[in-house]
């Protein structure tokens, strides 16, 4: 059994419920396949809705007693996860590269981040506040205290398979809320994997559990109509978040929704090109392009866009394509091939309407979903690749004139997560990051996502925020006690 093997068998493929492992009830399964080859890698436990509920069950009869747990012993336990999480990079990393296709030196890159979550959130437990007044009137006192929300529904992605969960999972346990995670069905493994280290770490029974399954919908939605659970929060398409929401208004449910992005890339004249060449790739590529963070739109002004096209195609170009196990590997495979399909109807598109291709522009023939890094110029904003989430390495130019201009078009979308602009110009910055309807600006940087920050949209992007002092607010509701005092 070769190193690959042993780490795909390392992990428990069945159901996380109750502090144990279990098949599904019917014993159902579903395969995992590498993307970068379409074979199948495992077959792992394919949950039914009595199982879902088998799990809603425990994290809401755990829900008293966890809450209850002293806020240092719940740090103490994200802290021994990142521990963890740490000391297993190397596994981890590779379990995640073969399930999600992002290259090995990236995936372990998302270990560190995804445990940084965990060290933050441990720090945020004991910080947990509240308050204590006087009334206006003078004769009674207000009490303000701080409680967890309770039983959390998570819904997770594909594209950051271990980084998602801990960013759920992080402040709920710092809140003292339990929990039922649902990965992506195409990469349940480092969900799976994280499970196992969350056990080890000492949370209890009920706490964390976590159901696989192929039909999201099926499992979940009984979940979310049940009332039992208390909040959901989910990261994915903004589509299935609408539906989500709409079931959340039945019982009311607390929501914190991460959505689709459409994200603008500006770089005005003045702008540093190397250093704006440096930040659309950081933009554009991370995580092959699959990231709702990823530069969308990129708007260059007109005196700088050929140079700028030149320099960032030069680049994309050098960019080695393969299997994210081999050295040097710079760009994996998409997740899929419906993702493969899309991306190239996107870039048809664009060319038939006018634009122009300066490098890639058609799949890599072979085994695996591979796209080469693309770019083109002259993307009309009429393109469908405008308005759409591209969720591959393909860069779109589109040139503009004036600071109006841009803004304008930057904003002219239903999303809002994030924008990038570089420029050398502070007050044109300042105006700019104000005047653009985003939740995050990276300003000069093509990176904003940081476990310290509150990460989130407006507009059709989503709703709360994940991050930073914020987060753990999601999981927290705020209780006033009115005390009479004669």
């Amino acid at each position: 059994m070769d190193r690959e093997q042993q780490v795909v068998a390392a992990v428990e493929k069945g159901l996380f419920v109750d502090g144990k492992w279990v098949g599904a009830t019917d014993g159902r399964t579903f395969d995992v396949v590498d993307p970068a080859t379409g074979q199948t890698l495992c077959a792992v436990a394919d949950a039914s809705p009595a199982d879902a509920r088998a799990a809603l069950d425990a994290a809401v009869a755990a829900q008293r007693e966890f809450a209850a747990t002293p806020p240092r012993r719940r740090a103490d336990m994200l802290m021994a996860a990142f521990e963890l999480l740490h000391e297993r990079a190397d596994d981890l990393a590779l379990l995640m590269t073969l399930e999600m296709g992002k290259p090995l030196a990236e995936a372990k890159g998302e270990i560190a981040y995804a445990a940084e979550f965990f060290r933050h959130f441990a720090e945020e437990a004991t910080r947990i506040d509240g308050g204590y007044q006087t009334a206006p009137a003078g004769g009674a006192r207000f009490l303000i205290a701080r409680q967890p929300v309770g039983p959390c529904l998570l819904i997770t992605p594909w594209n950051f398979p271990m980084a998602m969960g801990t960013r759920k999972l992080g402040p709920a346990i710092a809140a003292g809320c339990t929990s039922v995670i649902k990965p992506a069905h195409q990469t349940p493994l480092s969900m799976l994997a994280l499970m196992g280290i969350l056990d080890e770490a000492g949370v209890p029974a009920g706490a964390v559990n976590c159901i696989t399954a192929m039909d999201a919908n099926a499992v979940m939605e009984p979940l979310i109509r049940s009332g039992l659970a208390r909040k959901l929060s989910f990261t994915g398409s903004t589509r299935v978040g609408r539906i989500l929401l709409e079931q959340c208004a039945e019982k009311v449910l607390r929501t914190s929704m991460e959505l689709g992005g459409n994200a603008p890339f500006i770089v005005f004249a003045d702008a540093d090109l190397d250093e704006a060449v440096d930040g659309a790739i950081a933009a554009k590529m991370r995580n092959m392009g699959e990231a709702c963070t990823a530069a969308n739109r990129i708007f260059v002004h007109a005196s700088v866009i050929d140079e700028f096209g030149r320099r960032l195609a030069e680049r994309m170009a050098a960019l080695r394509v393969g299997r994210g196990t081999e050295d040097d590997v710079k760009v994996g495979p998409l997740v899929d091939a419906a993702a493969l399909d899309k991306v190239q109807t996107l870039v048809d598109d664009a060319l038939n309407r006018g634009a122009r291709l300066l490098t890639g522009g058609a799949a890599v023939p072979g085994d695996g979903y591979f796209y080469p890094p693309t770019v083109l110029t002259g993307v009309p904003r009429d393109a469908r690749m405008s308005g759409e989430e591209i969720f591959g390495p393909v860069a779109p130019l589109t040139p503009f004139e004036t600071e109006d201009e841009v803004v304008a078009a930057a904003n002219d979308t239903e999303y809002g997560l994030v924008a990038y602009v570089f420029t050398n110009d502070l007050r044109r910055a300042l105006r700019v990051a104000e005047a653009l309807e985003t939740g995050m600006v990276g300003l000069n940087q093509g990176v904003v996502s940081n476990p310290a920050a509150p990460f989130g949209g407006v507009k059709q992007s989503g709703l709360g925020r994940e991050g930073g002092a914020a987060g753990i607010d999601e999981f927290l509701e705020t209780k006033y006690v009115g005390i009479a005092l004669g």
